[in-house]
């Protein structure tokens, strides 16, 4: 007897959690088991939803896991991030961070749809982005966890928030650790989430002056990237490179060992390995995949418990890209 596709697969799925889904009221915290009665399928719809679209683009993980860092440094977990501007809204997809860089949003929408499908008006944006994230990091290869939910979503943006509070990628160690600080996260968070950057591509526009202008950078990989990224500005900003030189499409701990043979290729990347306070915690995360992947599921979980909308906070929109 044939086996069902995948597609088919998450259809099924979703028809049981049809059945199965029930009224129930949760408490204004966040917990794993905010849906159990609520919505019970709606992990198994975000991760069939996550599943196709990495088979579809594998980059597209990398793209979610990024959408969920920017998300949450600006107001919280609260999917402001996802509102589009309007004659009336400014959102934060036009900040400087975000322009032309952060993508991934037809993912959520659909992924959405088949949750509203299933369980309508009842999980938020934040939630299936949180989610989103944490699938997208598994099947790719790297360690999975409980994701808490019961966020609700904002009705409001912030655009001198996402200008401000993102790192850009020219910071230095002390930028980096302030602005994950003034998130509540450690230095020790911040290097392990920064491992994210083992999965995703680059822009050239974010790179150019790391690679021509600096010095703590491998001469040969410096050339290799200069040959895809032009020296002056306005050509060729968009081309893209790997953030991680060997699998930009798996989940483990290359990332840092590139940075000990000084390829790290945005700025921000090689200043955790640079000769300061974060070369040792770069070392034992080269020594143990497990620490690091202990490490970087600690600052995820943490990452997700900043300022989190909930009770009757905020509401769970309709669609993520509008307030209802």
């Amino acid at each position: 007897m044939a086996q069902p596709t995948s597609s088919a697969r998450c259809s099924l799925v979703v028809m049981v959690v049809v059945v199965l889904a029930v009224a129930g009221g949760s408490s204004a915290q966040l917990s794993p088991s905010f849906y159990s009665y609520s919505c019970p399928g709606v992990f198994d719809a975000v991760k069939c939803g996550m599943q196709s679209a990495i088979a579809n683009e594998k980059r597209i993980g990398a793209s979610i896991v990024r959408l969920f860092f920017h998300d949450c440094f600006v107001q919280g977990c609260d999917a402001s991030l996802l509102l589009d501007d309007t004659a009336s809204f400014t959102g934060e997809k036009m900040a400087n961070p975000n322009n032309g860089s952060v993508r991934g949003f037809e993912v959520i929408d659909a992924i959405k749809s088949a949750v509203e499908t299933i369980c309508p008006g009842v999980v938020s944006c934040a939630d299936i982005l949180a989610i989103a994230a944490r699938d997208s990091v598994a099947i790719l290869g790297g360690p999975s966890w409980d994701v808490k939910v019961g966020r609700r979503d904002s009705r409001t943006a912030s655009l001198s928030g996402a200008n401000n509070n993102i790192p850009p990628p020219t910071s230095g160690l002390a930028n980096l650790t302030s602005l994950f600080a003034a998130q509540g996260l450690s230095q020790k968070d911040m290097v392990a989430l920064s491992g994210s950057h083992t999965i995703g591509q680059a822009r050239c526009t974010n790179f150019r002056a790391h690679i021509y202008n600096e010095t703590n950078i491998d001469s040969g990989f410096a050339m290799s990237r200069q040959s895809g990224c032009p020296r002056s500005s306005g050509s060729g900003d968009n081309n893209l490179a790997p953030l991680d030189l060997q699998t930009p499409t798996v989940f483990e701990n290359n990332y840092y060992k590139n940075l000990v043979v000084k390829k790290g290729l945005l700025h921000s990347d090689q200043e955790l390995f640079n000769g300061g306070a974060t070369d040792a915690l770069v070392q034992s995360y080269i020594s143990s995949q497990s620490t690091f992947f202990a490490d970087f599921v600690t600052g995820m979980i943490k990452m997700g418990d900043i300022t989190p909308l909930t009770g009757s906070n905020g509401e769970i929109r309709k669609n993520c890209r509008r307030i209802n």
